[in-house]
């Protein structure tokens, strides 16, 4: 019995004292661990082009031409990522039920040219994310449809440093 009792109170102790020493720099410094943190705008413009460029890799490899960036696609990829992330929600339907075909006409883009939408949420890098659409079925019929020519990409962290994904695909 006293020995569950020390137990306890040496698990209780190490609790209240844990976030402390996780949020020191000193732990930071030992572990390599620290607090996740929003990458510039900069730094996510380029997370998003090597996820175009993984993804082009993989549509050449199988016989489809590779993708365009359109900025049209883009911007409703990024901002659908936003969405997501201010309203936290993970869903093909935005905040307002608008679906990609939408969001893509509202950045500009024809609507008779919308061609599909891939989300993912968590995946840590472009490489990540990339192989995890590819290892969808229904995300992969989307990168490797041959129809599409155009592409979109949008990336955006929560307050945790998740990221959410979106890429969106065009016919014209």
């Amino acid at each position: 019995m006293k020995n569950r009792f020390v137990r306890r109170a040496v698990v209780t102790a190490a609790l209240a004292v844990l976030p402390a020493l996780a949020a020191s720099p000193a732990f930071a410094a030992q572990t390599g661990s620290r607090t996740p943190q929003k990458p510039t705008a900069e730094v996510m413009a380029q997370y998003e082009a090597e996820v175009v460029k993984l993804t082009n890799e993989h549509r050449v490899a199988r016989g489809c031409k590779a993708l365009r960036v359109d900025s049209r696609l883009t911007a409703a990829a990024r901002a659908h990522s936003t969405d997501m992330v201010v309203r936290n929600f993970f869903s093909h339907t935005g905040s307002n039920g608008s679906n990609f075909v939408a969001r893509s006409v509202a950045a500009g883009y024809p609507q008779r040219g919308a061609a599909g939408e891939n989300i993912a949420w968590g995946y840590r890098t472009a490489k990540d994310v990339v192989n995890g659409w590819m290892n969808s079925s229904g995300h992969r019929a989307n990168i490797l449809n041959c129809s599409s020519i155009a592409v979109g990409v949008g990336v955006a962290y929560n307050a945790g440093g998740s990221p959410y994904w979106t890429q969106n695909f065009g016919r014209v």
